[in-house]
């Protein structure tokens, strides 16, 4: 194995001829001034891969995920080192092997673009463990002397003469690595393609470091932040489509909602850490019970409330782990035990019209055994007739529940007060979560596609203190944006432009001459600044017309068609920068649930 460290100075040993230069260039014949340009400084080589590297950083700023880093770091390595192959793998430390995310180029046999299990356990590859070698960029050929390890054999069995490693740092730790790979007849790799190809991984690496950090922004808005279970909203959603599927094709669907006991006792004589301690603890039993039943969710409803969904079980299967639950939950330290309920669609629980029905049957369930203080589960539907449990769940017949009298109290309201703008995105992603949890039934209903969005627009714009907003819809395989809703908190500098704007507002306008707010109806989002180099011109002159300053947009798709966001700021507003992960998080838990046409 020869080890190229990056900071090596360059022998002239490693140098290629001048015939080789031309093949590192672009594999193509020299033209006729070739031997001239060979006898020049390296400035035009420098100058080219210095635009490799800016041209990467411009196309990792277009990324939205953290595949779309990994899909374009790869190309876009592969032909700035002018190599044959470019793969990027993850270390996945809980398993210890190294994962193969992409391939790009020439595939050999049994290589795959986007492979499902291709991996390599990090043993093979001591210089990823061994703290003295690593974080160097290195190179093997297949006629190294340590002919024996294990990328050499790959490399005969692949056809290829040698390859470079470099690492690619996330955070200050080892996040995977950067593979190139070339044929015989190209150059070998040296110690200056070891420098930049270090440059390389190190721009992958901030791209990495940013798909990371916004999808724990995106993530937030579907994870209970003290126990790291799945939130309501996520629940919620996931309960729609179950319950979409057992209408299709009759899929048994099946909840164990439960009540951790003895949690207020504990907070009042020992302090709410310790009481967070223990339903900290719960999760984790509850987590593991969900296992028990794959491809299930475990999920923190709020409080000391918390459920699990499947899908695909029978109900007995479904009872057995709520038993095994309510075990697990007597054992525990400082508990008293646990409250459970189980509603199933293939019990004898009369027709469940709504994913709102069987929450309330398991929800039923789970106040009669917290009121009967029962260590066992209480199960919907199998009671002497008729079942206390299903009558207490009510009456789907009657229609939905009525509307609370103005000022009356809502035990789950969490009121927006806007008394404050705040840009923190935490902060943001509370505020605007809160707003939406506090319509009560009847105001805003979960199927309200653009009353929901309405919620997430406007509460977004008020915390920046922004100028406006406008929601736009797409029909199903449309290509013509409509706008349906819109605000106008303040007018700009420009008043007569953007009142024209405002007059104009239900126009109609073809996606295909704003490229960017096409890819955002997507599921994409994108922060755009007037003024700033390489903005889309179509959203350019949208800012210039109407006097604004930025603009922050995000959209997404639901059964009802394509949806998109756009909140505009002035100087007056808060800064923007970085927002459109959050906005594109937002408009996702909006879009959940039952979907329905603009009006």
């Amino acid at each position: 194995m020869r080890k190229v460290v990056a900071r090596a100075d360059r022998h002239k040993d490693d140098r290629p001829d001048s015939g080789d230069s031309a093949t590192a260039a672009d594999a193509a014949p020299a033209p006729a001034e070739a031997p001239q340009a060979a006898q020049e400084p390296p400035v035009p080589e420098a100058a080219r891969r210095l635009h490799a590297v800016m041209e990467l950083a411009k196309a990792l700023a277009t990324a939205h995920t953290l595949m779309d880093v990994v899909r374009i770091s790869a190309r876009q390595a592969r032909v700035a080192m002018h190599a044959t192959l470019a793969s990027v793998s993850v270390w996945e430390r809980d398993s210890g092997r190294l994962r193969v995310l992409v391939n790009d180029g020439d595939l050999a046999e049994g290589e795959e673009a986007l492979p499902d299990a291709e991996t390599y356990a990090v043993t093979d590859f001591p210089e990823i463990i061994d703290p003295a070698v690593w974080p160097t960029t290195w190179s093997n050929t297949v006629d190294d002397k340590d002919s024996d390890h294990e990328r050499v054999v790959a490399l005969r069995r692949r056809g290829r003469h040698g390859c470079m490693v470099a690492p690619i740092m996330v955070e200050g730790r080892v996040w995977g690595e950067l593979y190139l790979a070339r044929r015989a007849d190209q150059p070998r790799f040296d110690a200056v393609d070891a420098e930049f190809a270090a440059v390389l991984a190190a721009q992958i690496s901030a791209g990495l470091a940013q798909a990371e950090h916004y999808q724990r922004i995106e993530k937030l808005a579907f994870t209970d932040p003290l126990t790291g279970l799945a939130n309501r909203r996520a629940i919620d959603a996931r309960l729609d489509a179950a319950m979409a599927r057992h209408y299709r094709d009759g899929t048994v669907v099946s909840l164990i909602v439960c009540d951790v006991n003895g949690l207020k006792r504990l907070n009042d004589e020992r302090g709410h850490d310790v009481g967070d301690r223990l339903l900290e603890r719960f999760a984790d039993q509850l987590s593991a019970c969900s296992a028990m039943l794959p491809g299930s969710m475990a999920a923190r409803l709020g409080g000391d409330e918390f459920c699990v969904l499947a899908e695909g079980f029978g109900p007995d299967e479904v009872v057995a782990v709520a038993e095994e639950l309510c075990r697990r939950a007597l054992r525990m330290h400082d508990g008293d035990g646990v409250a459970c309920g189980v509603a199933s669609t293939g019990d004898p629980v009369g027709p469940v019209t709504s994913a709102d029905r069987l929450f309330r049957l398991a929800d039923a369930a789970q106040y009669r055994a917290k009121g009967s203080r029962a260590i066992h589960p209480v199960v919907a539907g199998r009671g002497q007739p008729p079942d206390l449990t299903v009558s207490l769940a009510g009456d789907d017949s009657a229609g939905p529940l009525p509307e609370q009298p103005a000022g009356a109290p809502h035990r789950d309201r969490r009121r927006f007060r806007g008394a404050l703008h705040n840009a923190d995105p935490g902060r943001l992603l509370a505020a605007v979560l809160g707003a939406l949890d506090e319509r009560e039934p009847g105001r805003v209903h979960r199927a309200d596609t653009l009353g929901r969005l309405e919620i997430v627009a406007d509460t977004f714009a008020r915390m920046l203190d922004g100028v406006a907003w406008w929601i736009s819809y797409v029909p199903p395989h449309g290509r013509s944006l409509r706008t349906v809703r819109y605000s106008i908190h303040r007018m700009t500098g420009s008043p007569n432009a953007a009142r024209a704007r405002y007059e104009a507002a239900t126009a109609e306008h073809d996606l295909a001459a704003y490229p960017a707010s096409a890819e955002a109806v997507q599921g994409g989002g994108f922060v755009q600044q007037a003024g700033d180099p390489g903005n889309d011109p179509s959203e350019e002159d949208l800012l210039l017309v109407g006097g604004y300053k930025a603009m922050v947009v995000a959209g997404g798709t639901n059964a009802a068609g394509g949806w998109l966001v756009e909140v505009f700021t002035d100087d007056m507003s808060l800064p923007v920068q970085g927002l459109a992960p959050v906005l594109r998080a937002l408009v996702a838990v909006a879009l959940t649930g039952g979907a329905s046409l603009p009006e």
